[in-house]
């Protein structure tokens, strides 16, 4: 790694972000005859077509859903969706610019070390394009290649492997550079307690270097309001107790939940408060808050106080993730897209949509399934009972609906548990339009959300 020690700060960054961008893979054509290859010219003009994104971090691929002429669909999309992409340029320059701090390479000037955090592949935030420009920056005030540090902070999720952090952090970058995963369990610092009680021991190693920064995507949190930001330290980079302790005592759970915590809810929220707090005794020195669209391509950027440009960034992100809701449709369609693994956060789409009898689908292509392995879920889900007494949950079921229809190629059988018995799987757009077709007969009224996990209805941060 030493023989990049040399290269200039541009060439750098160009050389850093080449190959990085996000691919444009060939789409995949999904046939209601369950016909594979692509059409022809003249197929495409006769026969209808819906795109959706799939496979995040595993080719960002398009899927061309085939459509019923019976079909009356209407595509939901957000605010932003057309909102202008921004160029490597406008990324470093928005990183140069910080809201609330001094710039990266002023803090870095004099220091040794740096630890940066990126989070995992439940998470959308595209680090491969703007990691470059980060480390451009504390490259410029003087911190070696061998002293950057990149953390993967994903709070109590399972460990990445190699071939996972190339897919977040770009084969370059994962190569170049050390990384390691964060422990919830152990190799731990303990750096105070927050006004609302919550012990915080977070890793040895971000409290140790002599700069820390985060890395983190903005996008609607049932909990978090947003996330970004502060998470990245709690849960991100936090002990297995503090986690809970957020989730269990400040969130609330069933009769008990915090009205102050929900989605959009940032400056009221006590969820997003604790996390604030737990920040400041992390001693964060700057936050990369990244907004994205549905096809995970950078829109918007705000760097600087791991609160302040927090704030910013959710101000930004509330008009374009704004979308609005479907009314009585026949079959509602939400695409899991770019959080796939965690699809069911979606479900409200359908849920607020779709008529008494009518159709839910859910689509969650992803090759790693939905089942995020959650080691705090795993002790509230499981308690102290048996794996094989659980049964099935009926949190996630859709009561109006006639059908509940989960579309994915990928699920294993612990995935499927998560929904209620009366779920149908099927594995291609052949048999889901198959399955729709033995209750939604003749016209059929129909809505479509192709990233249902970056969108959400209008609403308002002071919650």
């Amino acid at each position: 790694m030493n023989q990049t020690h040399g290269v200039g700060r541009r060439k750098f960054l160009r050389g850093a972000a080449a190959g990085s961008a996000l691919g444009a893979a060939e789409p995949i054509w999904s046939w209601g005859s369950g016909r594979q290859g692509p059409p022809s010219a003249a197929e495409r003009d006769r026969r209808h077509w819906a795109a959706i994104p799939t496979r995040e971090h595993y080719g960002d691929q398009e899927e061309q859903l085939e459509i019923p002429p019976s079909w009356d669909l209407t595509t939901f999309r957000m605010a932003g969706h057309d909102a202008p992409v921004l160029s490597a340029d406008d990324m470093r320059r928005r990183v140069e610019a910080p809201v609330g701090s001094k710039r990266l390479a002023d803090i870095a000037r004099g220091k040794r070390t740096a630890v940066v955090t990126f989070d995992d592949l439940t998470r959308a935030t595209p680090t491969i394009e703007v990691l470059p420009h980060v480390i451009g920056e504390l490259r410029a005030g003087g911190i070696k290649d061998d002293n950057i540090l990149l953390l993967a902070s994903f709070g109590s999720h399972r460990p990445l492997g190699q071939p996972e952090a190339e897919r977040k952090l770009g084969e370059r970058l994962a190569g170049d550079y050390a990384w390691m995963n964060h422990n919830p369990f152990e190799n731990l610092v303990d750096v105070g307690r927050t006004s609302r009680g919550n012990r915080i021991m977070i890793n040895r190693h971000f409290e140790q270097a002599d700069v820390r920064v985060t890395i983190s995507g903005v996008k609607a949190h049932p909990k978090a309001g947003f996330g970004g930001g502060a998470k990245a330290v709690l849960p991100g980079i936090a002990w297995i107790e503090s986690i809970h302790y957020f989730h269990v005592t400040i969130a609330g759970v069933g009769g008990n939940a915090n009205p102050t915590v929900g989605y959009l809810k940032v400056f009221k929220n006590d969820v997003r408060l604790d996390m604030e707090e737990a920040a400041r005794l992390a001693r964060v020195d700057f936050g990369v808050q990244v907004l994205f669209n549905g096809a995970r391509k950078v829109i918007g950027l705000f760097a600087g106080d791991i609160v302040e440009a927090h704030h910013a960034a959710c101000r930004a992100a509330l008009p374009l993730i704004r979308t609005e809701k479907a009314r009585q449709a026949d079959v509602v369609i939400a695409n899991g897209y770019p959080q796939s693994i965690q699809a069911l956060g979606c479900m409200h789409w359908i849920r607020s949509g779709l008529r008494d009898g009518g159709t839910a689908v859910l689509v969650a292509q992803h090759p790693q399934g939905m089942e995020t392995i959650h080691y705090a879920g795993e002790r509230w889900q499981y308690d102290a009972r048996p794996f094989f007494e659980t049964g099935h949950p009926t949190t996630w079921d859709v009561k109006q609906a006639a059908q509940l229809i989960v579309y994915s190629s990928y699920l294993q059988r612990r995935d499927r548990l998560l929904l209620p018995p009366r779920t149908i799987f099927t594995r291609t757009w052949g048999e889901t339009l198959a399955a729709i077709g033995k209750v939604q007969r003749g016209d059929v009224k129909a809505a479509l959300y192709p990233y249902g996990n970056l969108q959400y209805p209008p609403g308002d941060l002071d919650g």
